[in-house]
């Protein structure tokens, strides 16, 4: 899709779109580096990456909530959804790409990038967005089009075109913006898992507030290392990994002070970044690992989508779908490819090939 100043409804359920793909873009990479440590080391990274996997989940289910708020239709099975790895993100930053490998000090310098702060220049503006000119070359995904389509610094700063979008529509239409279902809101009684609280979308301040908590949780919108509820934001999170030590309250950017985070980059298993199914020998447990893997994110797709439709308990046996996943990861990263690399497998995420397999 290509993202332009949002000045009616199309533009706004096209944004929210784009944002349900990039908070699921994420996820992938995160998990992947996550399960790739082995087990029983590097706990204090594993319990960081974990944190900031379930709250993107969070995100997620806010975006979701934000979209049938006023009047649109989640899917999280729609072809091309799922990102192919390398990616850029659908916000348009297109600097770094976005792969899924081994728990690295590359992985977690491209997780610095892909939760950096807001070009704080750009903030003392006024917050303004940026717009630049396309990497040659460079392949988005969901995000495709003129070279004069919004393009951003920061996930912050795309969350804040929507922000700007909803009161430009608010302002024409008023409360008639949220025109959508409250029964397809998802409740924190439904939410599978931690991540912080889950908000309800019904009106523009708890649009708002949603939007808010996302700015929060990933960047930090304040220019602080902490939120107002003492939560450390993903950026810096990340940053402790590879500043070697924890954040504490009273702290400056890039210079934590708490206590030591020992992490050992050896203590993974060697995965091949951004792995496919045609990697893996036909026949061999291995390959038949990974297509499982496909079938059941496929699944747990479904059943989000589901969730967000209007059937809020299909959160429960999503919870048995992550079990699933996670046993797999395990499977298959702890199984060598057979060829001359050394490698061990990792889970594809073809998840479109997968579908049409089983179609």
């Amino acid at each position: 899709m290509s993202l332009f100043q949002i000045t009616d409804l199309a533009g706004l359920h096209q944004h929210l779109e784009a944002a349900m793909q990039l908070e699921h873009a994420t996820i992938p990479p995160y998990l992947t580096a996550l399960y790739s440590i082995r087990p029983g080391s590097n706990t204090e990274a594993f319990d960081i990456i974990r944190a900031v996997a379930v709250e993107e989940m969070l995100h997620l289910t806010l975006v979701a909530n934000l979209l049938n708020a006023v009047g649109g239709t989640p899917d999280l099975t729609t072809a091309g959804f799922v990102a192919t790895y390398p990616a850029m993100l659908p916000d348009g930053e297109e600097d770094f790409a976005v792969d899924c490998q081994k728990f690295s000090p590359e992985a977690i310098e491209t997780f610095l990038r892909i939760e950096r702060p807001a070009d704080l220049n750009h903030r003392q503006q006024g917050g303004k967005t940026v717009t630049r000119q396309k990497v040659a070359g460079a392949v988005t995904a969901g995000h495709t089009g003129a070279a004069t389509e919004e393009h951003f610094f920061s996930i912050g700063e795309f969350y804040k075109a929507i922000e700007d979008g909803l009161d430009r529509l608010y302002a024409d239409i008023g409360d008639a913006l949220f025109s959508g279902d409250p029964a397809r809101q998802i409740g924190p009684e439904y939410y599978y898992s931690g991540g912080g609280g889950l908000i309800e979308v019904t009106d523009m301040a708890s649009a708002k507030a949603a939007l808010d908590l996302i700015a929060e949780q990933g960047e930090g919108v304040t220019d602080t290392i902490f939120d107002e509820d003492g939560e450390i934001a993903h950026y810096y999170r990340f940053q402790q990994l590879v500043l070697g030590r924890y954040y504490q309250q009273g702290d400056a950017r890039d210079a934590p002070s708490g206590g030591p985070v020992p992490v050992d980059w050896s203590a993974v298993y060697p995965i091949k970044t951004n792995a496919r199914l045609d990697d893996f020998p036909m026949g061999s447990d291995l390959r038949n690992a990974a297509e499982s893997f496909n079938r059941t994110y496929a699944t747990f797709l479904d059943r989000l989508t589901r969730a967000f439709r209007g059937a809020p308990e299909q959160f429960i046996p999503a919870v048995g779908d992550m079990f699933h996943i996670k046993e797999l990861f395990y499977r298959i990263m702890r199984q060598p490819i057979g060829d001359a690399s050394d490698l061990h497998g990792a889970p594809t995420f073809e998840i479109d090939r997968s579908t049409e397999k089983t179609a």
